[in-house]
């Protein structure tokens, strides 16, 4: 999953853009200062850090990085592909910074998290994917922070088993791969992404004794009906742990259009439902990402073995 920013911008009946319109009372992100924030967010602004939670204006980033929780993207940020709902731009990326992995893990020293979720763009043009790049980080990281625990977000790896294997071969404590949308979307949605090849990632990764995580955005013209199909094509061809589900914003006037705003009650009848067909652990709201409780989730599955 790539970072999604918040949008005051929906459309009206017309199809055209209304600014006079606001979104619905439930879209509404905590604001921070309580608990680690300020000391967290001093350290990342005087060692001139980036983190994904700031530059995607993440809505829960006050929340994460009060419980010492943030996300951080590596390989570049130019990506190979052009989802229709991400605000990563697009074209030729720079050449592979062989230095990225141990600065990370410096960043990370300074930073002092519980957790962190790397993620990345995509990085086609490389005959890995990047997959030796995001297993030295891994490591990096685990060496020079042994007390920070790391899960991955990563790409498809355009179907590369022996990039997976990589990466798995590091040994993140979650390897997430998102689905993003249901089946009928993945055209608009992921053009450059396979439906099929996305699910055989979470299939492989499980197979390699991963702890895996999936999710997908809704309000971007899917049916509940489709979310629920896809629900069960996760559980029944891939085994995964955690399902997270969250409402799409938006990015600019270039992005997929707001289909709707889905209701509090429509995500507690998906969470309830994921449980149901065999999921873990479900994140299910308004305002959740693929990052959010992700240190909680993967504490919680202690009691929950993968099989």
């Amino acid at each position: 999953m790539t970072p999604i920013s918040l949008s005051h911008m929906i459309l009206d009946q017309q199809g055209s853009l209304d600014f006079r319109k606001r979104k619905p009372k439930w879209i509404r992100a905590q604001l921070p200062g309580r608990g680690g924030y300020a000391e967290l967010r001093n350290l990342v602004h005087d060692n001139t850090l980036h983190t994904v939670c700031e530059e995607a204006r993440c809505p829960n980033m006050g929340e994460c990085w009060a419980n010492g929780v943030a996300t951080i993207m590596i390989l570049g940020e130019t990506c190979t592909r052009s989802c229709g709902f991400c605000n990563v731009k697009t074209g030729k990326p720079d050449p592979v910074d062989l230095n990225e992995p141990k600065r990370v893990a410096q960043s990370l020293q300074i930073m002092n998290l519980k957790y962190v979720v790397i993620t990345s763009v995509d990085r086609d043009d490389l005959p890995d994917g990047g997959a030796q790049i995001w297993a030295d980080t891994i490591r990096a990281v685990n060496d020079s922070c042994p007390e920070t625990k790391v899960e991955v977000l990563i790409p498809d790896f355009k179907g590369n088993i022996n990039s997976l294997q990589t990466v798995a071969d590091a040994n993140p404590v979650v390897l997430a791969h998102n689905m993003e949308t249901v089946k009928r979307l993945h055209a608009p949605v992921r053009p450059q992404a396979r439906y099929e090849r996305s699910l055989a990632v979470l299939r492989n990764a499980k197979q390699m004794g991963m702890t895996t995580k999936t999710g997908i955005m809704v309000g971007i013209g899917e049916r509940d009906d489709e979310v629920l199909e896809l629900m069960d094509d996760i559980i029944t061809q891939t085994n995964c742990d955690i399902f997270t589900i969250g409402q799409y914003l938006q990015p600019s006037i270039n992005h997929l259009p707001v289909s709707r705003f889905v209701e509090p009650s429509v995500f507690e009848m998906f969470r309830l439902e994921g449980l149901k067909r065999g999921f873990k652990m479900v994140e299910s709201g308004p305002m959740v990402r693929s990052s959010y409780h992700a240190d909680k989730m993967a504490a919680a599955l202690n009691n929950h073995p993968s099989e």
